[in-house]
């Protein structure tokens, strides 16, 4: 996919962050946008800034986690813009905690966010897309979590990893039936975003994204909290994005060093051994 100019545009965590810097970036190239997500005021915020900028945008108020909601996405974007032809399935949640101090509430609501929303969004958007023939393009966001392993946010991990194998299949099929339609993986270190407050839109009962208790969990959040505020910023990730999909490019990396860990990784799995790094990570 080449020319965004007319063509039309959603995005799901759509009001801050990678969601809205994606918006942002694509609005600039012509595209009509349609941004998805469950902050009312922060959506609000997103659209407003957006159409002072002169982009055509649509607001839709959506809870990923329900299916019925994205399909309700789905239809909006086209009644208001007609055909759509690019989707980026970007919203994600976090939690933090040893995988059995966790709560069920906790991993069905990451498990619903992180891939069953994916899985819906891909089911729901690419029939549509195939149907008018035009190019178009699906980016899922997954992480480099779904590259690597790691501690305490199991839910996380197994989310990530699982949009990484979706989005490896959904490629692949594309390939073998000459579709329409391209399909990216973004897999992002740190990144300045909200993901370290994901307790704000969190269902209610739950009890915080940090297991309850969990000395473990605690200083892991802190952990994290520190990455994401270290980060790189959501519009460089926005400029990879759009690059990538221009060149058509199933991998979408945004830190130089993520080679590395993927490759650390490669040569344990191939029988080299434990990285230092992870045999050392208890102690």
């Amino acid at each position: 996919m080449q020319d965004f100019k007319g063509r039309t545009a959603v995005i799901t965590g759509g009001a801050s962050g990678i969601g809205l810097a994606v918006a942002r970036r694509l609005g600039e190239e012509g595209a009509n946008v349609v941004i998805g997500d469950i902050e009312a005021e922060a959506l609000e915020r997103a659209a407003t800034a957006l159409d002072n900028s002169g982009i055509p945008v649509e607001p839709v108020l959506t809870d990923v986690s329900k299916r019925e909601e994205i399909v309700a996405l789905a239809d909006r974007a086209t009644e208001r813009f007609g055909d759509i032809h690019f989707l980026h399935n970007n919203a994600g949640v976090t939690t933090t905690g040893l995988a059995e101090e966790l709560t069920d509430l906790q991993w069905e609501w990451v498990m619903d966010v992180n891939l069953n929303s994916v899985v819906w969004g891909c089911r729901e958007f690419l029939p549509r897309m195939k149907a008018h023939g035009q190019p178009a393009h699906i980016v899922n966001t997954a992480s480099m979590a779904g590259m690597s392993g790691g501690p305490l946010m199991a839910p996380y991990f197994t989310t990530k990893f699982a949009v990484v194998g979706l989005s490896e299949g959904l490629w692949h099929e594309g390939q073998i039936t000459q579709s329409n339609v391209g399909i990216s993986v973004l897999c992002p270190a740190f990144v300045r975003t909200g993901i370290a407050r994901s307790d704000r839109n969190q269902p209610d009962g739950m009890g915080g994204w940090v297991a309850a208790g969990s000395e473990h969990a605690s200083r892991f959040g802190e952990f994290l909290s520190a990455g994401v505020d270290g980060g790189i910023e959501p519009s460089d990730v926005a400029a990879t994005v759009l690059a990538a999909v221009q060149a058509e490019k199933l991998w979408i990396l945004t830190h130089p060093e993520s080679s590395d860990s993927i490759e650390r990784r490669m040569t344990a799995i191939t029988g080299t051994g434990i990285p230092p790094e992870v045999r050392n990570m208890g102690q």
